[in-house]
C-alpha cells in the first residue's frame, strides 16, 4: 500500500516514457501506456487521479483522447504535454477536453513535479467537495445547524466586549461604544488609524453586530493589487476579458451580496479606479470586466485607511465625492502608545493565542517585562506587540515566566518617563549636554542590567566598568530603586 497519488503517463515514444517514469516515481505511483488501448485498459482497472498525455499519438491526438476521458471519468485531472505549441490545439484542449495544464517540451523536472502535485491536490479537493455535498444532501438540517453554530461562534468572537480586548479605563471604550451604536444602521463606515491598530477587527465587529451578521463578510486589500486585478477581484470578469481570463469569475461584491465588504487601504486606490468604485456605491450595481450588463448588489461597505483622507482630498489625490460616500461615519482607532493601560491585558491574550498556535506553555510574564512593554511606544502597534510576544515565547523556557531579558533591545532602551517616537533617537533629550549624556547612560545601564537579569558582575563586565563603578552609577541614577522585587517570580495573573 502507498499513500502516493496515482498518475498515468501516455506517450508512444518509449524512451520519453521511461525518462518521465524515472523522474516522477519518487513522488507518485506511476502507470505508463504507449498506446491509447493500453491507457483505456489501465483506466478501467486502476484509480487514476491525473493523466499526462502526449499530444501527438498515432491513433488519435491527445486532446481527442482526453475528450473521451472527460466523458467517462470527468473527475480525473487531464494534462497535455507536447513539443508543438499550436494555438488551435491549446484552445481545443481547454474548451473541449477541459485540460488543466498544457506543458511544452522540453519540460523542467522540478516544474513538472510541482505542476503534477498541484493537479493531485485539485483532485483531492474535488473529492472532498463531493463528499461534503453528499453529507449536505443526507442531513440538510444538521448542516444548517453546524453553519448556524459556527456563525454564532464568530459573532461572539468579535463581540464589542469580549472580542476587542482592552482594560477598564481604555481609550478603546469610547471606540467600542461608537461601533456598537453604528453597527445596526446600514451606513458606510470609514475606519482611520495607523497600521496595526485593529481596523480589520473593528470592521468584523461592525459586521457581526449588524443585521447582516449571518451573511458573508469579505476582505480586500486595495493597496496590494493593480487596477485591473483589483477591478476583477471586486467586480468579477467574463471569460476572455483579458489575457489569462480563461473562465468567468464572480467578484467579491457579488459573492458578498447581502453582507459586508471591508476595503482595507482605500487611500491607495488610483484616481481612475476611484471613479469605478464611486459608481458602485452610488448605483448599487457592478459591471464585470468584459461584460456589457450590470448586476445589482446589496452590500455594506466598510473602508479603512492609515492616511488622512481629508488631506488627500485637499491635495487632489482622492475624490471628494467618493470620500463622502465612504465616510458615512468616521471612526478613529487609537495607537497602542495611547493605550498603555491595555498592554498587560493585550499581552496576556496574545500570549495565550501564541501558546495555542505554537503548542508551548509558559506561566506568563514577569512584572518587569510588562512594565517594559508599557514603557515602549510600539510604532507598529498591536501587530508589533504580537510579533514581540511570539518571539519571547519561542526563546523562553517552557513552564517559566517570560522575563524582560527576552525583550528586544530597542524595547528595553525605551525611556521610562517619555513618549519618544524612536528609542534610538536623541531628539527627546532635554537639558545641558551633561544632562543628556546622563539620560542616555541611564538607559544603557538599565537595558544591560535587565538583559543580564540584574547580574551586576556580568553587566559591569559588558559595560567595561568595575563593580564599584557600576554601583556608583546605579545610586546616581536611582536604578537600585527599580530592581525587580521577588514578586516577579510569580505568574502574572
Amino acid at each position: 500500500m502507498t499513500d502516493l497519488p496515482t498518475i498515468l503517463l501516455i506517450d508512444d515514444e518509449i524512451r520519453s516514457l521511461e525518462s518521465l517514469e524515472r523522474i516522477l516515481c519518487d513522488d507518485f505511483e506511476v502507470r505508463t501506456a504507449a498506446t491509447i488501448e493500453d491507457a483505456n485498459a489501465i483506466l478501467e482497472q486502476d484509480w487514476i487521479q491525473v493523466i499526462l498525455c502526449d499530444q501527438r499519438m498515432p491513433q488519435q491526438s491527445g486532446v481527442e483522447f482526453l475528450k473521451s476521458v472527460r466523458q467517462r471519468w470527468p473527475d480525473i485531472i487531464r494534462m497535455i504535454v507536447s513539443g508543438y505549441t499550436d494555438a488551435h490545439d491549446i484552445i481545443d484542449g481547454i474548451n473541449e477536453a477541459g485540460i488543466f495544464q498544457y506543458i511544452t517540451k522540453p519540460w523542467h523536472p522540478e516544474n513538472l513535479i510541482l505542476t503534477l502535485q498541484n493537479a493531485c491536490r485539485l483532485y483531492a479537493l474535488q473529492r472532498e467537495n463531493e463528499l461534503l455535498a453528499i453529507e449536505l444532501k443526507m442531513s440538510p438540517s444538521g448542516a444548517r445547524k453546524v453553519v448556524a453554530d459556527r456563525r454564532e461562534t464568530l459573532r461572539k468572537d468579535y463581540d464589542f466586549d469580549d472580542g476587542i480586548i482592552r482594560g477598564k479605563a481604555s481609550p478603546m471604550n469610547d471606540v467600542c461604544a461608537t461601533l456598537r451604536q453604528v453597527a445596526p444602521y446600514d451606513v458606510p463606515v470609514l475606519l482611520c488609524g495607523s497600521s496595526g491598530t485593529g481596523k480589520e477587527l473593528a470592521a468584523r465587529a461592525l459586521h457581526y453586530g449588524s443585521l447582516r451578521w449571518n451573511k458573508p463578510f469579505v476582505v480586500e486589500n486595495c493597496g496590494a493589487l493593480p487596477d485591473q486585478l483589483l477591478e476583477s477581484e471586486l467586480f468579477g470578469h467574463k471569460r476572455g476579458a483579458f489575457t489569462g481570463a480563461v473562465e468567468d469569475h464572480v467578484g467579491l461584491f457579488e459573492r458578498a451580496s447581502g453582507g459586508s465588504v471591508f476595503l482595507d487601504e482605500i487611500g491607495e486606490v488610483s484616481p481612475a479606479f476611484q471613479v469605478k468604485l464611486l459608481r458602485v456605491l452610488q448605483e448599487g450595481e457592478i459591471r464585470p470586466v468584459g461584460s456589457a450588463k450590470t448586476r445589482k448588489v446589496d452590500i455594506r461597505v466598510i473602508a479603512a485607511t492609515n492616511k488622512n483622507l481629508e488631506d488627500e482630498v485637499k491635495a487632489g489625490r482622492f475624490r471628494a465625492d467618493l470620500y463622502y460616500r465612504l465616510a458615512g461615519m468616521v471612526i478613529r482607532m487609537p495607537d497602542l502608545k495611547d493605550r498603555r493601560g491595555d498592554i498587560p491585558v493585550l499581552a496576556r491574550a496574545l500570549l495565550s493565542r501564541a501558546m495555542d498556535h505554537l503548542g508551548k506553555q509558559v506561566q506568563g510574564f514577569s512584572d518587569e517585562a510588562l512594565e517594559c512593554m508599557q514603557t515602549y511606544h510600539w510604532p507598529g502597534n498591536v501587530r508589533e506587540l504580537q510579533n514581540e510576544i511570539q518571539q519571547m515565547l519561542v526563546m523562553g523556557k517552557e513552564d517559566t515566566l517570560l522575563g524582560a531579558d527576552l525583550l528586544s533591545r530597542h524595547i528595553l532602551r525605551a525611556d521610562r518617563s517619555q513618549d519618544q517616537e524612536d528609542a534610538d533617537m536623541l531628539d527627546d533629550l532635554e537639558g545641558t549636554l551633561k544632562d543628556r549624556v546622563a539620560q542616555v547612560e541611564s538607559r544603557i545601564i538599565r537595558e544591560t542590567l535587565i538583559r543580564n537579569r540584574w547580574n551586576k558582575s556580568k553587566a559591569a563586565r559588558e559595560l567595561g566598568l568595575s563593580r564599584v563603578g557600576l554601583r556608583s552609577k546605579l545610586e546616581r541614577y536611582e536604578l537600585e530603586k527599580i530592581k525587580p522585587l521577588p514578586s516577579v517570580r510569580r505568574a502574572a495573573s
